[in-house]
């Protein structure tokens, strides 16, 4: 009796153990969460009311609890031989003797606004100020930043590599 006991509790942990449970889903690389970044370029005119609008694709799911950031290609410069963009965070302002230009946003799920406003005429600005004006917008996922003491957001390039966070670029 003890033998046949001892066959049976031997064939069950054999059975036991050899179970495997569903596959589960594939992962990404490592634990790093993914945020997207979308381009869009335009002219700041009187037409337009000195205003831009970037609609989200509608494949592209927003949630209230993103955080969106928008940078604006301030200047291209040469580090190491090679040209480089220079982007800032948004809102920025450019102090010129007329007086103030700001650049500014606001954005719902739906949409992101790009705007200027200024304490002059806007009917005195200069084709530099308004025209072939580039644009980022970068969506953080919550859980990103849920996670994080404190994440560099005011370095385009620092967020972009951040080992936590990969990024989807989806020009304009």
């Amino acid at each position: 009796m003890k033998k046949i006991t001892s066959i049976l509790l031997l064939f069950t942990a054999i059975l036991i153990s050899s179970c495997e449970g569903p596959v589960g889903p594939p992962g990404q690389d490592g634990d790093a969460l993914i945020g997207t970044i979308f381009e869009k370029e335009g002219d700041f005119t009187a037409a337009n009311n000195y205003e831009l609008y970037f609609n989200f694709p509608n494949n592209f799911e927003i949630y209230d609890t993103d955080v969106v950031l928008v940078y604006i290609l301030w200047e291209t410069t040469t580090v190491n031989g090679n040209q480089t963009d220079v982007w800032r965070l948004m809102p920025q302002s450019r102090f010129i003797d007329d007086g103030v230009i700001q650049y500014n946003f606001d954005y719902t799920v739906t949409d992101v606004r790009f705007f200027l406003e200024t304490t002059f005429d806007y009917a005195d600005l200069l084709p530099a100020e308004t025209d072939n004006q580039v644009f980022r917008i970068a969506v953080l996922p919550a859980d990103f930043l849920a996670t994080k003491k404190s994440v560099e957001i005011n370095d385009l390039n620092v967020l972009m590599n951040s080992p936590e966070l990969k990024f989807n670029v989806i020009d304009k």
